[in-house]
């Protein structure tokens, strides 16, 4: 007998199917409550009862979020700063001098918001200087606070810059007023460049945790955020600019709509069980109301192009969306991390696919 022939008896003795035969009669009759075993009739009924997602001692699996709903406040606010930042970045390189003032104001407000929501949150305000003495390209807290503190002086002075031409002509202030606008485009414009990162990066913080319903969702969270930053910018700029200045921000608005919803969808329904969070209870109508916002603002966008009350109900109805959105998959976190399930099954199902394909690789037989 050779070496492969007694490897082979010795792993499968005689009359006794392959393993993973008998492996895969064992997830079919364990899942029937007493199915087939082993390809015999009758088979045995399963002694052990279904397991129950209980706490152990009462106590979660995970430990729910300490967030508040500051974080979820702050998460709509860097969103409208970010994207009212680059529509005025856009309207100033257009020559849109309304649209791109109402961008630098809003933008400017947005990042204050944001600044009150994340220290607020955080407790005692020096945590916020603490977190600036390091640079962890690892850490999303980390790198979100740089992005911030880089943000915020750059918005900030392309909003201050919006005063120059109330500033007199003459004397240090008239230097003021000639200075001021070149200094407020080159500062919206790095403010411009940083946009994009502190639209997003919330989302890679949310993914980074354990919480299941926000872990699962990393391919997705980033694009969910990036359209509904872009439509709420767009909404405050149909709300506040002429109807002649807001060509491309209705492109915009019905581009991030369009880019939430479609993300949305994947975060709803793609991920298993652990998207049932997103569908349910009090988050579930928060996020569905969401996308009656969202949708009845975008097609008002397409419709308003000559109603100014129009344009600005569209407008809003894109804000609400927008703030609706955050909320809703803020409380969807942290509704998966309170139960149990969203924890235990991902991990059952990860273990028995991999279980699966162990025993599939031991079941192939060896070359001679």
């Amino acid at each position: 007998m050779s070496s492969a022939d007694r490897r082979a008896a010795s792993r499968e003795p005689a009359g006794r199917p392959p393993v993973g035969d008998r492996f895969r009669d064992f997830k079919e009759g364990r899942r029937g409550g007493g199915g087939r075993r082993g390809g015999g009739g009758g088979g045995e009924r399963s002694m052990v009862p279904q397991a129950e997602f209980r706490s152990y001692y009462g106590r979660p699996i995970l430990k729910p979020p300490v967030w508040h709903h500051d974080i979820a406040a702050y998460l709509f606010t860097g969103g409208l700063a970010a994207g009212s930042s680059m529509i005025a970045a856009g309207a100033d390189l257009t020559g849109r001098p309304v649209l791109r003032r109402v961008g630098r104001l809003t933008s400017l407000a947005a990042v204050g918001a944001s600044t009150y929501f994340l220290i607020n949150d955080l407790g005692r305000p020096e945590r916020f200087h603490h977190m600036l003495r390091v640079a962890k390209p690892t850490s999303p807290m980390s790198v979100g606070t740089w992005i911030l503190a880089t943000f915020g002086p750059a918005a900030g002075v392309a909003a201050v810059a919006e005063v120059a031409p109330l500033l007199p002509e003459r004397g240090l202030l008239g230097l003021a007023r000639r200075i001021l606008p070149p200094v407020g485009r080159g500062a919206n414009l790095v403010a411009a460049v940083m946009a994009p990162p502190l639209a997003t990066y919330t989302a890679v913080l949310l993914a980074h945790t354990a919480v299941p319903s926000w872990n699962r969702a990393y391919p997705y969270l980033p694009f969910v955020f990036a359209g509904s930053a872009s439509a709420a910018a767009s909404g405050v700029g149909l709300i506040a600019a002429p109807l002649e200045e807001t060509g491309p921000v209705r492109r915009l608005a019905v581009a991030g709509a369009a880019l939430d919803l479609a993300a949305m969808r994947q975060v709803e329904h793609s991920m298993g069980v652990v998207s049932e969070p997103y569908q349910l209870g009090r988050q579930g109508r928060l996020l569905r109301a969401a996308r009656a916002f969202t949708v009845g603002g975008a097609v008002g966008a397409l419709l308003s192009r000559r109603s100014r009350l129009l344009s600005a109900l569209s407008g809003a109805s894109l804000v609400v969306g927008s703030l609706l959105t955050r909320f809703g998959v803020f409380e969807a976190g942290k509704a998966s991390a309170e139960d149990p399930k969203y924890t235990v099954v991902p991990q059952r199902q990860r273990l028995e696919a991999r279980g699966v394909a162990e025993v599939e690789k031991v079941n192939v037989p060896e070359p001679d």
